[in-house]
């Protein structure tokens, strides 16, 4: 039971954003160098190869960000989801930063965007109940929004130096 439940709530990350892994699919198929495009209409050479710009960072940034910001809602709302995106660019930044270093890296962090997205999000939600209650009427959303971007420019640092070697390793 426990096991299905699990596997629900992974899949419940990823299928809010098929669509935007179709469109991904799709601009790859199409217009990356062996595409269908480039392939059957050299004329068109210059405009998929603009196109396929779009491939790399689709992949790299914007699809594992989604899938973070969705296991974020899932935990806490928009709230949890703003703050699982924000720290879940310390994991990929993590991977993409070895490239700079020398180090391999670079791989797409859809397994890290699943683990830190929640992560960020349940987190924020025991931090906020640290103080529920207990913040004067007027500093509500002050408090808030500066405890959301505190910790989740906190953890995207730590999941850039602890979450990174973790998923190398995985």
């Amino acid at each position: 039971m426990r096991v299905q439940k699990f596997g629900t709530f992974l899949s419940s990350m990823i299928m809010p954003n098929i669509g935007a892994l179709i469109a991904w699919g799709l601009i790859t198929a199409l217009f990356i160098p062996a595409g269908l495009v480039p392939k059957y209409f050299p004329s068109l050479t210059g405009f998929s190869e603009y196109v396929a710009t779009m491939v790399s960072p689709m992949v790299t940034y914007l699809l594992p960000i989604l899938i973070a910001y969705t296991g974020g809602k899932l935990i806490y709302e928009h709230r949890g989801g703003v703050v699982g995106a924000t720290a879940t660019m310390g994991v990929i930044m993590g991977t993409s930063a070895e490239i700079f270093i020398g180090e391999e890296g670079g791989s797409p962090m859809f397994l890290g965007a699943m683990i830190m997205g929640p992560l960020a999000a349940w987190s924020m939600k025991k931090l906020d109940g640290i103080w529920d209650g207990k913040i004067k009427p007027g500093f509500e959303m002050l408090v808030n929004n500066f405890s959301a971007g505190i910790f989740a420019g906190i953890a995207a640092i730590a999941s850039m130096f602890l979450l990174t070697p973790v998923m190398k390793a995985i």
